[in-house]
């Protein structure tokens, strides 16, 4: 049995000052098509777009032309206000720098999307406490983020990130400020979501070695997908 289509991106092209001279075209005509329950790593070198798609497929941002489907809506057709709630319910964004609110204890911070998504109190501080322990952080869910280390944090934003239990992870380079060993925990943590919990994760990154660990492989080259293949090393994970 086939599993759905979480993203279908159709000839998604994405330009810069669009209709004067110096017009840029970063994205040449994007077909992707990601299903759920899918580990896929978007590879490629700086300037390749990756982090162009990245906040395509995040609607961060909206692409020049051509169709995206995301968990069967239209993003391109939807609203601003539309928008927000799918960037809040729909994907769960993890980034290099952790996003963390600074005067903000842990599990506050992983309560924060299910507070705009209107969750009751009691129920969102439970779920936190659960993400949190599933994460290993539930000891210190009462620590500010300039009381954890970087590993921890990132373990922190990804407990927030899957709060709403969204469609998508959507993880930009998520290991890139840690050191070896700890991207080896952040690692791990994806593949557990990935494994025992159905989770659908899109991995951008520049790090071939990184993105092996995926079920597929796809490199990114001056705006076009070059290449799409299965991780050398996914089986040695999943």
């Amino acid at each position: 049995m086939t599993s759905r289509k979480m993203i279908q991106m159709r000839d998604i092209h994405k330009s810069y000052f669009v209709g004067k001279a110096n017009e840029l075209e970063i994205l040449h005509g994007i077909d992707l098509d990601i299903y759920e329950g899918d580990f896929v790593a978007i590879v490629g070198e700086s300037g390749s777009g990756k982090s162009t798609l990245m906040n395509i497929i995040g609607a961060l941002d909206r692409p020049t032309s051509g169709e995206y489907i995301l968990d069967d809506i239209d993003v391109l057709k939807a609203k601003s206000s539309q928008l927000a709630k799918i960037r809040n319910e729909k994907i769960g964004f993890v980034f290099q720098n952790f996003n963390l609110i600074g005067r903000t204890s842990a599990i506050k911070n992983v309560e924060l999307p299910m507070l705009y998504a209107k969750v009751g109190a009691k129920k969102r501080t439970e779920r936190a406490k659960e993400l949190l322990a599933l994460v290993g952080m539930r000891e210190r869910m009462k620590h500010m983020p300039n009381e954890l280390s970087g590993g921890q944090k990132q373990r922190v934003a990804i407990a927030r990130a899957i709060s709403n239990n969204p469609a998508i992870l959507l993880a930009d380079e998520p290991t890139g400020a840690l050191d070896s060993q700890t991207s080896r925990v952040v690692m791990d943590i994806f593949h557990d979501l990935h494994k025992n919990y159905g989770m659908t994760i899109v991995l951008i990154t520049h790090s071939q070695q990184l993105a092996q660990e995926a079920q597929r492989v796809i490199t990114l080259s001056d705006g076009n997908i070059i290449m799409e293949k299965a991780g050398e090393h996914y089986a040695d994970f999943g």
